[in-house]
């Protein structure tokens, strides 16, 4: 063990708080959730209730390893993030930019296929089936402007001077 402790750790590219609990430090990774947090950590054969900070290099090396390729824990297929990858037919866990990559990569090929999703996505609406009357507006107004409101406020003024 190394003696010190580590107040920041940084794995996967991301500064980790080292006075969190294994599980809960690993799951601020993006593409790390509770549930494959707790996985790697019973695997590794470590203590979930010990703290980030106190783990030694080769401690650290062998977790950044599990989280590069996350195919080696013995885990079943359903509970990685990136089942049947469309490029190359595998099953993995993806983690921090590479899960943005990935994703951005499946937006982008959708686009390209001009499917029914990726129109939607090109158009910025929304694309999971939400409602789309009132909400994700996104800046754009429906309705009545003010200045519109003050037009018609002066010009039935006029009006009635003018009777």
């Amino acid at each position: 063990m190394s003696s010190e402790f580590r107040y920041l750790v940084r794995i996967r590219g991301k500064d980790l708080e080292g006075r969190k609990k294994l599980v809960p430090a690993l799951a601020d990774l993006r593409g790390v959730g509770d549930n494959f947090a707790q996985s790697i950590v019973s695997s590794l054969g470590l203590d979930p209730k010990m703290r980030l900070g106190t783990l030694s290099d080769s401690q650290l090396k062998e977790l950044e390893r599990v989280l590069i390729d996350g195919s080696s824990l013995k885990v079943p297929q359903w509970a990685l993030n990136r089942r049947r990858d469309p490029e190359t037919g595998e099953t993995k866990q993806l983690v921090g930019t590479d899960l943005d990559f990935a994703l951005k990569s499946d937006i982008d090929r959708e686009k390209t296929v001009q499917s029914w999703r990726g129109i939607r996505y090109s158009l910025g609406l929304k694309v999971r089936g939400q409602r789309t009357r009132t909400t994700g507006r996104k800046g754009r107004t429906v309705g009545v402007r003010k200045s519109a409101l003050q037009a018609a406020a002066a010009a039935k003024g006029k009006e009635e001077e003018k009777k």
